[in-house]
């Protein structure tokens, strides 16, 4: 009876821990933005903010696979981090989300958040 009670408090821990729910599209494009410090830009306004030169792409098509977490809040704000350190080490200010998808990890079900995104530098 106890390995019993040991086998279920590891598959219960293994699949807590490991479990990653993903963000929809308007909880991701409202949160990520909250924890990073550069400039989020949403991709329907960056056509006008660069035909008007209020910003210009620095780096178009990085991607960022963040650091495991054990939610997808804290996958989302070792992403946020990773954007950043991207957008200072290219001497920018701004970046727009092209596109995040959680990618399945291992066997135990962990996933890792990937992140598309351009660095930008923008007139504030």
């Amino acid at each position: 009876m106890k390995s019993l009670y040991v086998s279920l408090f590891f598959t219960f821990s293994i699949s807590f821990f490991s479990c990653q729910s993903s963000y929809t599209p308007m909880k991701m494009y409202k949160t990520l933005p909250t924890l990073t410090k550069s400039k989020s830009i949403l991709q329907s306004e960056i056509n006008a903010l660069i035909s008007t030169e209020k910003c210009r792409y620095i780096t178009k098509n990085r991607n960022y696979a963040a650091p495991l977490g054990l939610t997808a809040k804290k996958d989302l704000k070792n992403a946020a981090k990773g954007i950043d350190e991207w957008v200072e080490l290219d001497k920018g200010n701004a970046y727009v989300l092209k596109n995040y998808k959680w990618i399945p990890f291992d066997d135990y079900g962990s996933t890792q958040l990937n992140v598309d995104f351009d660095t930008l530098r923008c007139n504030e």
